[in-house]
């Protein structure tokens, strides 16, 4: 049976890993190296020599057992390790370490950070999120923790993460979140990070589809061809290739330009949010021991990440720092503007925050991509994509999966990926 894959980021790589022994599995990726979201830059200075770090960034949490599994079972799991992911808010023109209860103390009230507590509490025992698909996570907040902890603290975040969106946001995802992101000692939260980056994840999961015969072929589908209520075959740059099977990756938007959506019998309405993520080549450290920094003030990001504060600056032999934003619209100057334009427009605000950060610049790189997250709003959950659609042969897996609900993350794409593949095997 041959089953062609639309799109080589970790959720088809995921699925054609698993297909690979009993399938002809072609990969059609429209970039020129698999990996989409997961991808990364291949660095190579006279000071530093050659390394790769991620486009976009990235970490995983002990929870990820799927992606942990596949980590050991590709043997890499020596070059997994868990470091403390330290975090920090900034407002008021200065950092304000949250990483422990004292110093949460310093930034927040002490009536808000008990309100909060109690929210994370409450949030952490909630087994079915179902019913909270229905609300928004506003209201959820003030109901549960008041008007100023929305203000003080949720607020910012949801603003830095969905923009105008951010009212339209589910309780559901913002359950998911905190759930996901409570691993937290008396030091930071523990993140897991593959030395070296995880470029050689997609490495050694391309060379092993290699391997068992599978291709990966650089194109763009034009048409999915489906006759008879069942796949034929795609159309890869004006050729036509014939296939038994369908895995299409692709977010809803451009699903709808290849098939024909009335045949699939499943609703492709999922707003997605696009992001402008600019990674730096610094000569030094930036903060004091800060990983990740959220953001209420007036600048065109709505985080800072010093990787460098992350993984040993030695790794790399210099310092790395993303800044990073959404943005809701292909109307929006972060889509529209040219990468120079936008950098200038990061490297502003980074003065702002950071006097003379821009002395430090040694290199810049910048991705930028329309459908980079879905908007998880009142009543996603319903709007989930199944693996399984109405048409004979042809299957979904992404970041629109149940896998990837309530909160995207490496870990949802591979197990989407499995679950697609579980599905193709069983022939349903």
């Amino acid at each position: 049976m041959k089953t062609v894959i639309i799109g080589a980021g970790l959720a088809g790589l995921a699925a054609a890993y698993r297909l690979a022994e009993s399938d002809e599995i072609v990969i059609i990726e429209r970039e020129p190296e698999p990996g989409g979201m997961a991808s990364s830059y291949s660095i190579n200075t006279p000071d530093t020599g050659a390394y790769h770090i991620e486009e976009y960034y990235h970490h995983i949490f002990a929870g990820d057992k799927e992606l942990i599994a596949l980590i050991d079972e590709l043997g890499l799991g020596d070059r997994l390790e868990w470091q403390r992911g330290t975090t920090g808010y900034y407002f008021n023109g200065r950092i304000y370490p949250m990483n422990t209860p004292f110093e949460i103390l310093r930034a927040l009230p002490l009536v808000d950070v008990i309100r909060l507590t109690l929210l994370v509490l409450r949030a952490k025992a909630i087994k079915d999120r179902s019913p909270y698909d229905n609300m928004t996570a506003r209201e959820w907040i003030y109901d549960t923790a008041g008007e100023s902890v929305y203000n003080n603290f949720f607020e910012p975040l949801l603003q830095s993460k969905f923009g105008d969106n951010k009212e339209k946001v589910s309780a559901a995802w913002l359950l998911g979140r905190v759930q996901i992101r409570s691993n937290r000692g008396t030091k930071g939260e523990r993140l897991g990070y593959m030395r070296g980056g995880f470029n050689a994840l997609i490495e050694a999961m391309a060379d092993n589809i290699r391997k068992k015969g599978g291709k990966i072929v650089n194109g763009t589908v034009s048409q999915i061809e489906v006759a008879d209520g069942s796949v034929q075959g795609v159309v890869v740059d004006k050729e036509h290739i014939r296939c038994d099977r369908v895995i299409s990756t692709v977010v809803p938007r451009v699903l709808e330009k290849i098939i024909d959506t009335g045949l699939l019998g499943h609703n492709l309405d999922i707003s997605y949010q696009g992001t402008a993520c600019a990674l730096f080549g610094l000569t030094e450290r930036i903060m004091d021991d800060i990983y990740w920094l959220n953001i209420k003030e007036d600048v065109p990001f709505g985080a800072v990440i010093e990787h460098t504060n992350f993984i040993p600056a030695s790794d790399y032999g210099e310092h790395l720092m993303y800044a990073t934003s959404y943005f809701q619209s292909p109307d929006s100057v972060l889509w529209r503007s040219s990468d120079e334009e936008v950098i200038e427009l990061y490297l502003g605000g980074l003065e702002k925050l950071f006097p003379g950060f821009r002395e430090k610049v040694k290199w810049w790189r910048l991705r930028r991509d329309m459908d980079t997250a879905p908007v998880y709003e009142v009543g996603y959950g319903k709007k989930i994509l199944p693996y399984v659609t109405g048409i004979k042969g042809l299957y979904l897996a992404g970041m629109f999966s149940q896998a990837n609900y309530p909160e995207r993350s490496m870990n949802g794409s591979v197990v989407a990926g499995f679950k697609c593949a579980e599905a193709v095997k069983e022939g349903k």
